[in-house]
């Protein structure tokens, strides 16, 4: 097992080529799904084709940098998974966070937790000097966790379809919504580790 970072409740670890069940099962809750298709679930031969593909290439293509399965260290249970990722090739030295995670994990600080955990391992460990997170603008629990890791509103803006990843399967619909974005600097993030 491939472990890229361990929190007080989680791993985070490399993807393989047997969560296939994982993703489809994360992917499959309407609820989960919600500002991503819709609701609609992810064929599981979507998830087999393009996704866990997707997933696996970053780890190549990044050093440091990818997605990663987040396994409850007391169950072994999978939670679905965090990203740090890149927000573009160009600027490498400012990932993007981003998170899924399974209904049942909501509510108990898992969001909150594996964020603050990928944040210090960007600025400490991976050159990282500002790392952004976007959410749809309704999508309340997100903005509170992003505000919880030091995170500050920069912009709201309207979503364009070229700006999405290519796999992921945005419905339409949500191009009527309104996205933020939040991000934290390296300098901001020094400055909250050392206040008291």
């Amino acid at each position: 097992m491939h472990i890229f970072l361990e929190t007080e409740r989680m791993i985070l670890r490399r993807f393989n080529l047997d969560d296939v069940d994982n993703l489809f099962d994360l992917n499959s809750d309407p609820e989960v799904m919600r500002y991503t298709t819709g609701g609609l679930p992810v064929p599981r031969e979507d998830i087999e084709r393009d996704f866990l593909p997707t997933y696996l290439a970053y780890y190549a293509r990044y050093e440091g940098y990818g997605f990663w399965a987040a396994i409850e260290k007391a169950s072994g249970d999978f939670l679905g998974w965090f990203h740090l990722r890149p927000h573009s090739d160009d600027q490498p030295d400012q990932p993007e966070l981003g998170y899924r995670l399974k209904r049942s994990s909501w509510g108990k600080g898992y969001a909150t937790e594996g964020s603050a955990a990928l944040i210090d391992k960007g600025f400490a460990n991976l050159g990282a000097r500002r790392v952004v997170a976007i959410a749809f603008g309704e999508n309340l629990p997100s903005r509170r966790v992003m505000e919880k890791v030091g995170m500050t509103l920069v912009r709201t803006f309207r979503i364009a379809p070229e700006e999405l990843d290519e796999v992921v399967g945005i419905d339409p619909a949500l191009f009527d919504s309104d996205a933020v974005e939040y991000a934290i600097t390296k300098e901001e993030w020094e400055q909250r580790r050392r206040s008291p």
